[in-house]
């Protein structure tokens, strides 16, 4: 049986390359494509594709949300970012969300497949140059980590949060509390942390 793929671009060009290098495949069928993510999250549960391929940069909710969301529906689904994005933030952000590989948009069309087929076995592919920085980033962070322990209650929970990949106005509202105040418990645990970003902050959070 070939492996069911669903995807969700908004570029119609591209979207359209990629189910055409999909159909040319007896490994592979294009199942169904969304140029946004709202759309995707309402048909993608019943479609229940083997692998979806996601770009972060959408117009509306972003990839990334996208996936943290599909995930909370469908906990099984292999889910492959396909994006120009290769900074450390956007890649930790979503494989945080439940990202089961990360390519970039120039992989060639052949190792693009070989990691649909990847990912489907239950692999992680991802593009080496992403790879590394992901490595980089862990040994950064194992160099000059800091204990969370000093964090109050409150803003372990934001941090909680913030490493499942939660937005700003999302943790305001689960925890019933502003976003003035979220972004003042955000700015604490940067500073209790001493960090710079999201990214940096949850790694510190997980390796505790």
């Amino acid at each position: 049986m070939p492996i069911t793929v669903s995807i969700v671009e908004d570029n119609d060009k591209l979207r359209g390359t990629l189910a055409r290098l999909l159909d040319r495949s007896d490994r592979f069928r294009c199942l169904s494509q969304y140029a946004n993510a709202e759309d995707a999250l309402k048909d993608l549960p019943q479609a229940r594709p083997n692998v979806v391929l996601m770009d972060i940069n959408l117009p509306g909710m972003n990839g990334v949300e996208c996936v943290r969301q599909l995930k909370a529906l469908m906990p099984g689904i292999q889910v492959m970012m396909l994006t120009v994005y290769e900074d450390t933030e956007n890649i930790f952000n979503a494989l945080t969300a439940g990202a089961n590989g990360y390519l970039l948009k120039r992989t060639s069309s052949k190792e693009l497949l070989e990691a649909i087929q990847e990912v489907h076995r239950g692999g992680s592919p991802m593009t080496m140059h992403i790879a590394r920085k992901v490595v980089q980033s862990f040994q950064q962070t194992a160099a000059t980590a800091q204990p969370t322990e000093h964090l109050s209650p409150r803003e372990q929970e934001v941090l909680d949060f913030l490493s499942q990949g939660l937005l700003y106005k999302e943790i305001s509202e689960k925890l019933g509390i502003s976003y003035e105040t979220v972004h003042t418990y955000i700015r604490r645990i940067y500073e209790k942390l001493q960090v710079r970003t999201r990214t940096e902050a949850v790694t510190k959070f997980l390796r505790r």
